[in-house]
């Protein structure tokens, strides 16, 4: 058994675009190749906001007082309440501080603006004055049950949750399926997907498999990813400079666990401790999984994908029930 962490200092970096802000949306707009109506249902799915923001930093707050420093890393963005929240955050001892995309960027401002999470997530280990041992938080993934530093570091080294999956081209009936597609004139088009671009970190730090991961925050230690670029700037740069999304670019996280992977410096889990939602159709079902995450002590994540998207009833139920978990004392 692990002796329980308590001298490590941590931080957590949440990424964040306020996609309702109309200077943002005429900026991105500039860049693309392919106008956004962001009217569009479509649009409206990936760019718009409902607060979630909020939750994220909330929930650290409470359920995570342990984190000496909570990054939120925008474009010239402030969240409407971050006053607010970073008095809160000051109370529990907890600085919450705004970095933008400029201050990571140093040195590299010609791929300004970026609209890439990839590229993005490259440059987040030169925030200044970033702890050795940090977590990547996405802004619609909650912690909303108590947790320790065990639940992210075992001895310094970070927990990586996921599930251990052969690469495509190992799986032979697949890369038949694909060969046959081509020959019909149908070519994959899924390179672009989330799973390839893991794959694409994985062979990067040359491991035999890849952890595919679940949809919850990852741990990451800042030396390794300085010490693997020292010998490798040229990768970052390549990385850094899509201002959108390219089908061979690498995830910063899923790079930096897979040289984890490849030093044996890691500890391994197959359970997401996840609740994860997507689909908000039926209120019942709802309650019944919120009713589950109550239920099942070692569940201590909770991912409302698209939130907006969820009909007035179950979206009041559903922050309501937010609400009254993130109620301080």
């Amino acid at each position: 058994m692990n002796k329980l962490e308590t001298n490590i200092s941590i931080d957590a970096v949440i990424t964040w675009v306020n996609g309702n802000d109309k200077y943002w949306q005429e900026k991105i707009n500039t860049y693309s190749e392919t106008k956004i109506d962001f009217s569009s249902k479509k649009h409206q799915k990936r760019y718009n906001s409902i607060g979630e923001i909020d939750i994220a930093i909330k929930s650290i707050i409470k359920f995570a007082p342990f984190f000496k420093n909570i990054y939120l890393v925008t474009d010239n963005q402030k969240p409407e309440a971050f006053e607010s929240l970073k008095s809160l955050a000051k109370s529990r001892g907890i600085n919450l501080q705004i970095i933008d995309h400029k201050i990571i960027f140093s040195g590299h401002e010609e791929y300004l603006p970026c609209f890439n999470s990839c590229s993005i997530g490259s440059m987040l280990f030169n925030i200044p004055n970033l702890s050795e041992h940090f977590v990547i938080f996405n802004d619609d993934t909650f912690i909303m049950s108590n947790v320790a530093v065990n639940d992210f570091f075992i001895d310094g080294q970070p927990i990586i949750r996921g599930q251990w999956q052969k690469f495509n081209e190992q799986r032979k009936l697949r890369t038949f399926y694909l060969k046959f597609k081509s020959f019909l004139g149908k070519p994959d088009k899924k390179g672009y997907s989330f799973k390839k671009l893991q794959q694409n970190s994985a062979k990067i730090a040359n491991t035999e498999r890849y952890i595919r991961r679940f949809h919850t925050p990852v741990c990451l230690r800042k030396s390794t990813l300085e010490n693997f670029f020292k010998d490798n700037e040229n990768l970052l740069e390549e990385n850094i400079k899509h201002r959108f999304r390219n089908e061979n670019q690498f995830i910063i996280s899923s790079l930096s666990e897979h040289l984890e992977i490849k030093k044996k410096t890691f500890h391994y889990r197959n359970n997401a401790q996840l609740t994860y939602f997507r689909n908000y159709k039926n209120l019942f079902i709802t309650k019944l999984k919120l009713k589950g995450f109550e239920r099942n002590k070692n569940k201590i994540f909770i991912t409302f994908q698209s939130l907006d998207m969820a009909d007035d009833k179950s979206l009041n139920y559903i922050l309501n029930w937010i609400d009254k978990q993130l109620t301080f004392n």
